[in-house]
């Protein structure tokens, strides 16, 4: 088979990846596997590097592969109707902005620790007017990994 297209370390080169990266995403099934040329080289078609920018993309928004590969597989299948997009972003705004708030909490914590003077762990752990949360810190990060 004779197949143009783009080899593997330039379709890296142009979306900016790692060729390992490429082929991560290639096993993950977040792009699709290439054609093969007549030596058995890996050639991608144009739209590889559009799919790898976009991933780039949606990472950098916070999106987790997975996310990514679901708006993928989306638009895919929506064929220029509604891919999810909108309802995605909304439902990452809200997890951004929760963490956005528990990182205030987490600041407001350490600025109110430093300006106590609080240089001691322990006597904080065992201090009931200490201003580090550490038992709610604990429990919380107990409830996180349950």
């Amino acid at each position: 088979m004779n197949t143009p297209g783009l080899r593997v370390g330039r379709v890296a080169e142009e979306a900016g990846v790692n060729i390992e990266t490429l082929r991560y995403y290639e096993r993950r099934g977040i792009i699709d596997k290439p054609e093969r040329s007549l030596g058995g080289h890996r050639v991608y078609s144009e739209s590889t590097v559009t799919t790898l920018r976009i991933i780039k993309a949606m990472q950098g928004l916070g999106f987790t592969l997975d996310e990514v590969r679901e708006l993928l597989d989306a638009s895919e299948n929506s064929r220029g109707g509604k891919s999810g997009l909108q309802l995605r972003a909304q439902a990452k705004l809200v997890e951004i902005d929760q963490k956005i708030t528990g990182l205030h909490q987490i600041r407001a914590s350490l600025v109110a620790a430093q300006e106590a003077g609080c240089d001691d762990l322990m006597q904080c752990a065992e201090s009931d007017c200490c201003p580090i949360p550490i038992l709610e810190i604990s429990r919380n990060m107990d409830a996180s990994f349950a």
